[in-house]
């Protein structure tokens, strides 16, 4: 290479020089697609293996600073039930894969910012593949997942049932005695839609008969489950894509972070490599809480400084992904209020900088939800599926609050896929959604 100039990457340190081929053509000696460091000038093999040292001692740089791999740990229970899983693929075999090629092509499509994130491709060099941790020992059979979703329900069912008895005790069933079931089911939070179709549905019969309590809470069970059921539907991880971007946006507190390791921990015991991005630039706990998530599940988890763009970190996880052949890539965000604007321009540019590699992608934004929010989770699911397209729910907290009907109102007016909803803190305490099963604890307890 002739007229060489060379300029340094102040954030990695890492030096880049340009200069003219033999054939007079502009080349420059380290490559954006795999990062492998290349003197295309130079027939030299001292040269070209004093570059591939140098291109692995600054990859190792950014690897330090950036992801964090949990420590492998001796066989657990959890290690042997789930075994390695699919994490094997991606040690490197010193070829150049069809990843390396995917992330060289992105790359050309996003040249504005391949300066910065260039140092993002990772090489696939020996990801963990170490065993889930369990974070308690196994709870006994009654302990079950049922029996913690009726223990979380028992206070909207409760006060459903409480209200229903109170109102259809010793009375007819007249056109007020409608009207104050309407009143009851609005305010435990189940919507005007559904209140209306529950009373409809009892007006049939005539007036002048009785009803019972129980008949009320076995109208109101089909009712919901009727709601309920369309929307149902298990998040799903298209295998043809590598990696399935799977994006976290919700306001502060819903407990995003923790559902992102739940889900963590459900990949990795289906067999799927996972890597988990903090994108919660903010917050320096957000970062360490997720780290602790990693050791837990065995997954890596690529990190930023504290305030650093997340829109760039998001990009870099991707490229990372990509070159590491990850199944899965879990992207965590800020918590961000939904009438903030700047905010919410913010989780936009987000969107359409992870599209710079993968037009596709994210391939499911799942707003995770607070139960204890109420009426106020109508207005989150509104505005962040106009501006982040949110494809799909998860409801934390339902062990928490009396309003669990919200899911309910949320379901009639949106249409949206509840993917999965939480009782608790546990690694474990995060399940697919069952439309009948929530529709009759919710209803007759």
């Amino acid at each position: 290479m002739d007229g060489r100039k060379s300029d340094t990457d102040d954030r990695t340190g890492r030096t880049r020089v340009r200069g003219t081929d033999r054939r007079g053509l502009a080349c420059v000696d380290w490559s954006l697609a795999d990062g492998r460091y290349v003197d295309q000038g130079s027939n030299s093999s001292e040269q070209r293996r004093a570059n591939a040292t140098t291109n692995a001692r600054q990859t190792n740089v950014w690897k330090e600073r950036h992801v964090t791999e949990p420590k492998k740990r001796p066989s657990s229970f959890f290690g042997k039930l789930f075994g390695t899983g699919t994490a094997e693929r991606a040690v490197d075999t010193g070829e150049k894969s069809g990843s390396d090629e995917l992330a060289g092509a992105a790359l050309d499509r996003a040249p504005d910012m391949a300066a910065e994130t260039a140092q993002a491709v990772l090489h696939a060099d020996t990801l963990p593949a170490a065993p889930m941790q369990p974070d308690h020992e196994p709870r006994p059979a009654e302990q079950g997942w049922f029996s913690r979703l009726k223990a979380g329900l028992s206070k909207t069912s409760t006060k459903l049932a409480d209200g229903i008895s109170g109102l259809f005790t010793k009375r007819k069933l007249d056109g007020a005695t409608l009207d104050d079931l309407e009143d009851l089911l609005i305010q435990a939070d189940l919507g005007v839609e559904t209140a209306t179709r529950i009373t409809s549905a009892l007006g049939k019969s005539r007036y002048e008969k009785g009803i019972s309590p129980d008949d009320v809470r076995a109208v109101l069970a089909a009712e919901v489950a009727r709601v309920l059921e369309p929307v149902a539907r298990p998040l799903v991880i298209d295998d043809a894509r590598r990696p399935h971007v799977v994006l976290m946006v919700g306001v502060n507190g819903t407990g995003k972070t923790t559902t992102i390791g739940k889900l963590a921990a459900q990949f990795r015991s289906q067999g799927k490599s996972v890597m988990m991005a903090a994108g919660d630039t903010f917050r320096a706990a957000a970062v360490d809480q997720l780290r602790v998530w990693g050791e837990r599940t065995g997954v890596s988890v690529v990190t930023g400084d504290v305030g650093a763009d997340s829109s760039g970190l998001a990009f870099d996880a991707m490229k990372a992904a990509v070159a590491s052949g990850i199944d899965v890539l879990l992207i965590d965000t800020a918590g961000r209020l939904q009438n903030k604007q700047a905010l919410m321009d913010e989780l936009e540019k987000m969107v359409r900088v992870i599209r710079k590699l993968d037009p596709t992608a994210p391939h499911d934004v799942l707003l995770v939800l607070d139960a204890t929010t109420g009426q106020n989770a109508l207005q989150q699911v509104e505005v962040f599926r106009d501006r982040a397209g949110v494809t799909g729910l998860v409801m934390t907290k339902l062990d928490g609050t009396a309003r669990g009907g919200i899911l309910v109102a949320i379901s009639a007016k949106f249409g949206l896929p509840v993917h999965a909803i939480g009782v608790g803190e546990g690694i474990d305490d995060l399940r697919s959604f069952n439309a009948h099963e929530f529709a009759r604890l919710i209803a007759l307890g």
